[in-house]
């Protein structure tokens, strides 16, 4: 069974054991979140589906398993002849979440 999930402004398609990362979440490593915002639900084939206006009655059960930072990126922004150089770096903080239960 398939689900499309909306969490922090981001849709996601999600099956029962699968991890995704998404942007932080302040939670506890090793709680359990509820993802009330689904937007449809589909069987294994795709023969059936389930679409929501805009939300099912339906919920998603996750674990967090670990909050961590992405790696550094580094934006450079330079013009040339005008000697003008700036080196910006970022460092994304996200949460891996496991989907435990998906309740149609």
């Amino acid at each position: 069974m398939y689900a499309v999930i909306s969490l922090q402004g981001h849709q996601y398609i999600v099956t029962e054991g699968d991890t995704i990362i998404v942007d932080k979440i302040d939670a506890e490593n090793g709680s359990e979140i509820e993802v009330k915002e689904v937007l449809s639900i589909f069987d294994e084939n795709g023969d059936k589906a389930l679409v929501g206006a805009p939300y099912l009655k339906a919920h998603v059960v996750c674990k967090v398993v670990e909050a961590k930072q992405w790696d550094k990126i580094r934006v450079v922004k330079f013009m040339r002849k005008n000697r003008y150089e700036r080196t910006i770096g970022f460092r994304a903080k996200q949460t891996v979440l496991e989907i435990k239960k998906i309740h149609a």
